[in-house]
């Protein structure tokens, strides 16, 4: 795994800048936005993706399949915490003296000069910065962003825009999200997550507060959340809003109903008080919202017009996405892969589906993860009425022996609604078989389980 290396000069000009991985959404991103800046870009990736189709209908040329040929004429090579040390591209640049700049690093310069607010948290952060760019947007602020995901409204997880702010998905899994210059941090949770990398929850909850402490301007965050309201204990001479529906909290969210497709509440700061009804489901995403809306507040916004911009939010793709329907069936895709927001989507999945049954498709995403968690998945899973787990997604790592994802129902055992089917070519027809007219299919992961719905959807025609 690549570390970020922040000591590493950045050259004035970039020239033609190569991505190698660039079809991850933050890569994706950031090569996106250099393209609206003017900088030549090219890259390479094991695979295709949405990702890159966006960026080929830019010009951009990708190559799939990694070779040293791949960096042409680069005067500049960007790489990912996901790529291995091997790599030949990044053999290449390195033998050639080319600069190479960890993504977070280049994100971290291109946002430098803005006044910048950055969005952390285990879970929640793509949501929540989408709803930030896109309340700041309908504010007239024109912000610039980089997000995790595609924002639903804008068709883009990346835009350079005229305004003063710049809003980022900060990535807390390396460390990296220390080495921005943040004007205003959002704190969405700090739920444990990463301790392969932290080591200690103590140690994880501590670069939390390094992050809050370095915000020039304010710092948002959970006043419901155990571990953020821990780390808010340690932060020291910062300008904080809270919120959550904690009496404690700055921003209190209150006649909450996430009963049904959407969810309903009202917000109250101070002498201010204002209601919504979100187009998406789920408490969390009321969360969501108040997080955004503080933000907003903080920046001198009427809580008014600040929850009425933040509930014209869409959503961001992998969340929640419903991608077809086939004999009543209805089939999704979200990104959760931490039991905490697994739990979350399941919860709002199960309000919106009414008298029909949730039948979710789970990924486990690192064997780190699944050594550390298997028993919070198999409870979180048993929120569905049916989960098939399928093999893990190693991503960065290497395989762990005795970690599978046989781990996760083995702790399920006594429910058997969850069963293992490690073979992927055998889910979309187990998925289909036990589907009714009303059910929900919901594919779940931050690995390539995605890939499936197109199956899924064929297996239901069958």
């Amino acid at each position: 795994m690549i570390k970020p290396d922040f000591s590493q000069s950045i050259p004035d000009d970039l020239g033609t800048v190569h991505f190698i991985g660039i079809g991850g959404s933050g890569m994706s991103g950031i090569a996106r936005l250099l393209v609206q800046m003017g900088s030549r870009v090219t890259g390479s990736d094991v695979r295709t993706s949405p990702n890159i189709d966006s960026l080929e209908k830019l010009g951009v040329p990708i190559t799939i399949g990694h070779d040293a040929s791949n960096l042409g004429a680069a005067d500049t090579v960007v790489v990912t915490s996901a790529l291995w040390e091997t790599n030949p591209e990044l053999l290449a640049a390195i033998e050639k003296g080319l600069p190479v700049l960890h993504r977070s690093a280049l994100l971290a310069h291109l946002a430098s000069k803005s006044s910048l607010i950055a969005v952390a948290g285990a879970h929640g952060k793509t949501t929540s910065t989408g709803m930030v760019v896109t309340a700041l947007s309908r504010l007239g602020a024109d912000p610039s962003f980089v997000n995790g995901g595609v924002i639903k409204d804008i068709g883009v997880s990346s835009g350079f825009g005229g305004g003063q702010q710049f809003v980022i998905e900060a990535d807390e899994s390396d460390s990296s999200f220390l080495h921005y210059k943040t004007a205003i941090a959002l704190i969405t949770n700090v739920d444990p997550d990463h301790l392969d990398h932290f080591g200690s929850l103590e140690a994880f909850q501590k670069e939390f507060v390094r992050f809050a402490e370095a915000a020039s301007e304010f710092v948002v965050i959970s006043a419901d959340d155990i571990g953020a309201v821990e780390v808010t204990k340690m932060i020291q001479d910062k300008k904080i809003i809270s919120f959550g529906v904690s009496d404690h909290a700055d921003l209190k969210i209150g006649s909450l109903d996430a009963s049904g497709a959407k969810v309903s509440f009202s917000l109250s700061y101070q002498d201010q008080s204002a209601e919504a009804v979100l187009k998406i489901p789920g408490e969390h995403n009321a969360q969501n919202a108040a997080g955004a809306v503080a933000v907003l507040l903080g920046l001198g916004f009427p809580l008014d017009e600040s929850l009425a911009a933040v509930a014209t939010f869409g959503g961001t793709d992998r969340r929640f996405q419903l991608h077809g329907d086939r004999r009543g069936v209805s089939v999704y895709d979200d990104f959760a892969h931490h039991p905490t927001e697994v739990a979350a989507a399941l919860r709002a999945a199960k309000a919106s589906v009414g008298e029909g049954r949730l039948i979710t498709v789970f990924q486990p995403h690192l064997y780190s993860r699944t050594r550390i968690f298997y028993k919070e998945f198999a409870e979180a899973l048993k929120i569905s009425d049916f989960s098939l787990v399928t093999s893990i997604y190693a991503a960065r790592e290497d395989p762990e022996p005795g970690v599978t994802a046989e781990l996760i129902t083995n702790a399920a055992s006594a429910t058997p609604g969850i069963r293992l089917v490690s073979n992927w070519d055998d889910v979309p027809a187990a998925a289909a078989a036990i589907a009714m007219p009303g059910d929900f299919i919901i594919t779940m992961g931050c690995g390539d389980i995605y890939k499936m719905v197109p199956a899924l959807l064929d297996a239901l025609e069958t």
